[in-house]
């Protein structure tokens, strides 16, 4: 599943080639793509015909469209396998392409799907903590990109939880935009297990951390994110590579780079997790 550096490549490319563009037909060719938008595909493209993209925007791994219609936006799930494609209108069309926009300059919009586990739905905008989202998203806590991230706040709430680290990387509510791949490699940079309990870190240890994942995620989106197949692509249709940069996920068997123990595979929360057996010790437990 995409995570913040992959959505935040997918945004850019949608703000360069997208936004400014009016719509000018929706068509829907599978339901499931809609099933978010409960008034169904007919109403949705009924709503975005005629209407002028006035902006691409993201918190966490969550993205929308806004438009000229001031209170609305386009929320896109990109789920497992979403893909948000800007193609000339004459392109042969994907498989799974289940949503086309078709755009003023002559361009297409697609959504492209394989899984079908994401989608598109319009949603109201609110305001929360100054800044407005899609009502959708207001329970979304801020990434550690956005401008307005307060690391000292999200420290304090991450010692407040007595569970384990990873789990709280992972609890959008808390911080957004990690997921299984950036939360294992900011715990190898920061030499932490991801069952270590929250309540038992230190402030400098979870400060350490938190830089560890802003540093791991703005390096990921230097080169487009993170693709291990054909799945994740930006809107031209191009992968990321810094798989070939990960030093812990994906990684089993194969040498630390920092001490050169083999790193390991373990289960968590029916995911798996990479470590270093040496340079991230497990707890001993209470």
């Amino acid at each position: 599943m995409p995570e913040l550096p992959e959505v935040e490549v997918v945004r850019r490319g949608l703000a360069d080639h997208a936004v400014g563009r009016v719509i000018d037909a929706v068509r829907v060719t599978h339901p499931r793509a809609v099933r978010r938008h409960v008034a169904g595909g007919a109403d949705l493209a009924a709503r975005l015909t005629g209407r002028k993209i006035e902006g691409a925007q993201r918190r966490g791994k969550y993205l929308w469209l806004t438009f000229d219609e001031p209170d609305t936006a386009l929320v896109v799930h990109l789920g497992m396998s979403g893909q948000m494609l800007v193609q000339p209108a004459g392109a042969p069309v994907e498989k799974h392409a289940h949503i086309r926009a078709a755009l003023g300059d002559g361009s297409e919009l697609r959504f492209v799907d394989q899984r079908t586990f994401g989608g598109w739905a319009l949603a109201d905008l609110v305001e929360v903590d100054g800044t407005v989202v899609p009502d959708a998203v207001a329970h979304i806590a801020r990434d550690p990109l956005d401008p307005r991230f307060d690391r000292e706040t999200v420290v304090a709430a991450m010692r407040a939880k007595n569970t384990e680290i990873k789990r709280v990387l992972l609890d959008q509510t808390v911080v957004s935009g990690i997921g299984n791949i950036y939360a294992d490699e900011a715990l190898w940079r920061a030499g932490l297990h991801g069952t270590r309990i929250a309540a038992d870190l230190t402030r400098p240890v979870v400060r350490t951390l938190l830089d560890g994942v802003s540093a791991v995620m703005s390096e990921a989106l230097a080169v487009g994110g993170t693709s291990f197949d054909a799945l994740y692509v930006n809107v031209n249709g191009e992968s990321g590579y810094f798989s070939r940069s990960l030093a812990a996920y994906g990684r089993a068997d194969e040498p630390c780079d920092r001490c050169g123990t083999l790193l390991i595979r373990e289960q968590f929360m029916n995911r798996s997790s990479f470590s270093c057996p040496k340079c991230q010790r497990k707890p001993r437990r209470r």
